[in-house]
This record gives C-alpha cells, structure tokens and sequence, in this order.
C-alpha cells in the first residue's frame, strides 16, 4: 500500500526520515531544487518549448502551485516521480525550492506512477507509452496482463503497443519528433525492413502522406521485398548447382590422376531427393 505524505508545515522537523517515520500526517517538504535527480523511468522524451515557457512565466508570477511527487531513497537523496515540467520550470524561473509530496514506494510502483502521471496528465505520443510500457515488462516484469490492469487498458491495446518497440531507435524518434500518426506508423511497422521503414517514414513527414497514399507505398514496398527474397532464393539455388558441378568436376579430375598414375579408381554420381551422392571407388592395394 502506497504511504502517501500529505501537505503540511514542516517547522520543527529536522529530516525527511523523521516525518516519514512519524505517526503523524505531516508529509510536505520545500526541497531544493538541485536536490532531487530525475527519474529513470521518466517516458518524456520531448517537451514543447512554447509550453514550457508558458508554465515557467507561470511560475514566476504564482510559485508552483501543484507539488511534484518524489521518493527518498536510502535516507540520502531524492528522486523525481513525476512533476518533470514543473521541477523544469522552477529552474528556469529561478527557484531555490519546490514543494514536493514524498512517497514511500519502490521501484516498480515508482516506475508505474510516474508512467501513470504521464499518461493522465502529459499527452504522451503513442512511441512514449510503448517505450513506458516496455520498460515496465522488461525492466520490471510486469506482464502484459498486469500492465493492462494497472492502466485500465485491453492486454491487446498493450501489445499493440509495445510493438512499436520493433521500430529502431531512430525511426521511433522519427515518428516522436515529426507527430507521425499511430495508423501511418501501424502500416510502416508491416515493412520486414527497417532501412525502408525510415525512408518511408521520412516520405510521410517530408510529402505529408495521407493514410491511402501511405497503405499504397507500403504494399508494393512489400511486394518489392518479396520479388527480392524470391530472386535471391534462385540465385542461390544457381550458385548451388554451380557449386555442385565445380565439386563433381574435381573428382573426376582427381580420379583421372589416380588412374594416370596406375591406380584404377573410379566415381559414380547418383542423384535422389535428398541430394546428391558421388562415390569413388579405390581398389585396395
């Protein structure tokens, strides 16, 4: 169960250790600002300077007038929960302080409220939250189910989402950057390529591609691919017959010279459904 601090005036206390230990519901701290690291599980990828320059005049003119929440660790420092932009802006804006609401939790529900705040409060693009949620299955171990719960999610809108993990890292910051829409980027993702996937997701951006245009390049994309796998399967069943005769011809060659110097070998080649076979024969001397 989460200890959740509540707001309170902190005068008397001499450390966070002892409100957190305390039977008390004193639970508010003013933390300075260049105390508190950032989170590892933070999604955000990408902040709207004009957005952040909003919230930081905002700041300046009343404070912050919602805590951020942060977690302390070991009796030693602090580590952001969620509150990014406002911790960001209080920077900026020149704060000495932020108040911050601590909570006692660990790190996978750390993980999961600072991916939840997100969710409920940021807009996170589609590539944010299959990174979260990647992070929570393979950081974590969370399973997909559990994952689903924890957000009120369908287990397949989950996994749909995670698979846009089979996108590289650049193509993910291709479509995070660009605004790239969750349909054009499902269509790319059925590219088995991904040299071809960033070229047409450079087309989208670059062309402003609708999603007919988009379905229609990525089909013959695909149909290009499959011609390609089909003319590389022949040629390597032409190089392997090449292959075959090279072989056959230096038997017989070497059988040749085993007969030029007084030995009677001889080969047969015998050709079946498994492959093919050759066999020499050397008499016994």
């Amino acid at each position: 169960m989460l200890n959740i601090i509540k707001f309170s005036d902190f005068r008397g206390r001499k450390s966070v250790k002892e409100v957190l230990e305390a039977d008390s519901d004193e639970r508010v701290f003013c933390i300075p600002v260049n105390d508190i690291k950032p989170n590892p599980n933070q999604v955000r990828k990408f902040f709207k300077r004009e957005a952040l320059d909003e919230l930081t005049a905002s700041v300046k003119k009343f404070g912050v007038c919602q805590p951020i929440t942060v977690r302390y660790i070991n009796n030693k420092f602090y580590e952001l929960i969620s509150g990014e932009r406002r911790l960001m802006a209080a920077k900026a804006a020149g704060l000495d302080k932020i108040p911050a609401l601590v909570l006692n939790v660990n790190d996978n529900r750390s993980a999961v409220l600072s991916l939840l705040e997100n969710l409920q409060h940021q807009n996170l693009s589609f590539i944010e939250e299959s990174e979260g949620f990647y992070s929570l299955k393979e950081d974590y171990g969370f399973t997909e189910e559990e994952i689903a719960v924890s957000f009120g999610l369908r287990v397949s809108d989950v996994n749909r989402k995670i698979r846009f993990m089979n996108f590289t890292p650049e193509c993910r910051r291709i479509i995070a950057e660009s605004g790239i829409s969750i349909i054009h980027a499902a269509l790319v993702l059925k590219i088995p390529d991904d040299l071809v996937r960033k070229s047409i997701l450079r087309k989208i951006v670059d062309m402003d591609l609708s999603v007919q245009k988009t379905a229609e390049i990525v089909d013959s994309e695909i149909e290009k691919l499959k011609a390609d796998d089909i003319l590389l399967s022949e040629q390597k069943e032409k190089r392997g017959f090449s292959d075959m005769r090279l072989l056959t011809n230096s038997v017989k060659r070497s059988v040749e010279l085993m007969n030029r110097s007084g030995i009677g070998a001889g080969y047969e080649v015998e050709n079946g459904d498994g492959g093919t076979k050759i066999i020499i024969s050397i008499p016994n001397v």
